[in-house]
């Protein structure tokens, strides 16, 4: 029984340690959507961590680019695929501020991302929880272990606080 007791311990330290850790990089995730935010993008931001470091962050931009395919993850990713010097991201945490999208979701999985954490449920476009479950759809040739929603009313406040602000001023 003593061994059991001890091995419940463990398992519970570590299940704190990752639970911290979740929270840490999902404030990053945060910090760069409030970064969108304040360059007029929606409030979506991402990091990529590996071994306890961030490997690759992002933000919406697409204003800023022009560019359809410019959310905060397809940035994260391109970044973590250039830091380490490859496309497969096998070993990889992405923490982003919203579900992904069913491109950010694709995506993930061609990364051979392992894991994902998002803030907000995204009901009119999300991929991985709301309308769809591409991440962890057994069919592809990769599956994403996910979890979340971690900080959702917070993320979700940026995004409703954004289009609030947009409405005020006639946009969106």
């Amino acid at each position: 029984m003593e061994g059991l007791c001890c091995k419940l311990t463990q398992a519970t330290e570590i299940d704190l340690i990752l639970m911290h850790n979740d929270e840490r990089w999902m404030r990053a995730a945060i910090n760069e959507a409030v970064a969108a935010g304040e360059e007029g993008e929606v409030p979506v931001g991402a990091v990529i961590v590996r071994e306890g470091r961030i490997i690759g962050r992002g933000h919406n931009q697409r204003e800023m680019l022009k560019d359809p395919t410019a959310h905060a993850e397809m940035i994260a990713l391109s970044a973590a695929a250039s830091s380490v010097g490859s496309w497969r991201l096998e070993g990889c945490d992405i923490f982003v501020t919203l579900e992904p999208c069913p491109m950010c979701a694709g995506a993930l999985v061609q990364a051979r991302i392992s894991r994902l954490v998002f803030g907000a449920l995204d009901p009119k476009a999300g991929a991985c929880q709301s309308l769809y479950e591409i991440p962890t759809d057994s069919r592809l040739n990769h599956t994403v272990e996910m979890d979340g929603p971690l900080f959702a009313e917070e993320c979700g406040g940026l995004l409703t606080e954004f289009f609030a602000r947009q409405r005020a001023l006639g946009k969106k």
